[in-house]
């Protein structure tokens, strides 16, 4: 079978979104000219985690520099940064009522640091306003500088996050502009410049990688002190993306799971519909830091 006509196996499919807390979520957002992960990815949970009153603030608007093949989200020519995005997502939060709050934001090669100001002016904003909230960013590069990371380890955020997507075999095909190692050495400076920091990373498989390959993936990550991972099927947005390569079982995301347990994860959330922030608040609270 051609590998893009692979029809979406039953465990796959979710009811379109709806609900009282979803439609409360999107008119606010809306209303403050916010952006969502949750919609510029099309992830297949908001509805759920909309109407649990949580969601992925999406800063720097929703136009990302680079184009990979895997990623939803539109590439081009980014609009300047909002000035009062951070107090407009503190605000929400507060309105929510989000007691855990995920941050992430496109990749912005077109700015000095790579937009890591913005989420230290969003982590911020938010502590001013919710001062019992924990803070979880979900990180780009920061094209490779180590010191605009270490401006966003000087906020202090519970937990840094950032995807390592795929195994380095794909790289080039899966996140172009991304390096494998410089990713992975990513959470060992976290950890050795603040041991506190919970780190973070998300891996999508079904793009053509071996199940050992996302072993060897999970290992590295260890090795360089990831504490936390995600674990979800690759879902092609559409012609123009990556088609996927096959759709792994339910049994085999529980058996990965166990797997990284093994290797001495925290915790592990891996299932055909997982995505990097999915229960994001669960983990933080199973990891003690809410």
């Amino acid at each position: 079978m051609d590998k893009a006509s692979l029809r979406k196996p039953p465990w796959l499919k979710v009811r379109l979104p709806s609900g009282e807390g979803y439609r409360y979520i999107r008119q606010i957002l809306h209303k403050e000219g916010l952006h969502t992960v949750c919609e510029e990815a099309n992830c297949p949970n908001i509805g759920e985690c909309y109407n649990q009153r949580t969601a992925t603030f999406l800063i720097l608007g929703d136009t990302c520099t680079r184009k990979c093949k895997f990623c939803n989200i539109k590439g081009g020519v980014p609009s300047p940064p909002d000035p009062d995005e951070p107090e407009k997502i503190a605000r929400i939060v507060r309105l929510i009522g989000l007691k855990h709050v995920v941050i992430t934001s496109v990749t912005r090669d077109d700015l000095h640091d790579g937009g890591a100001e913005a989420f230290v002016n969003t982590i911020q904003a938010i502590r001013r306003e919710n001062k019992n909230s924990t803070i979880e960013v979900l990180i780009p590069d920061f094209r490779k500088s180590l010191k605009a990371l270490d401006r966003v380890i000087e906020a202090r955020p519970e937990i840094i996050n950032h995807n390592i997507e795929t195994v380095p075999r794909l790289y080039k095909i899966v996140r172009p502009g991304a390096s494998y190692n410089y990713s992975l050495g990513i959470f060992r400076h976290v950890k050795e410049h603040s041991s506190s920091i919970l780190t973070k990373s998300g891996i999508i498989v079904g793009l053509g990688e071996s199940k050992d390959e996302v072993l060897e993936v999970m290992k590295d990550l260890r090795k360089n002190r990831c504490d936390i991972l995600t674990i979800g099927q690759y879902l092609s947005p559409g012609k123009m993306h990556l088609p996927v390569s096959r759709f792994y079982y339910p049994e085999e995301f529980e058996e990965l799971r166990i797997r990284g347990l093994e290797m001495g994860f925290i915790h592990i959330e891996s299932g055909p519909l997982v995505r990097s922030s999915y229960h994001a608040a669960i983990q933080a609270e199973e990891a003690g830091i809410t």
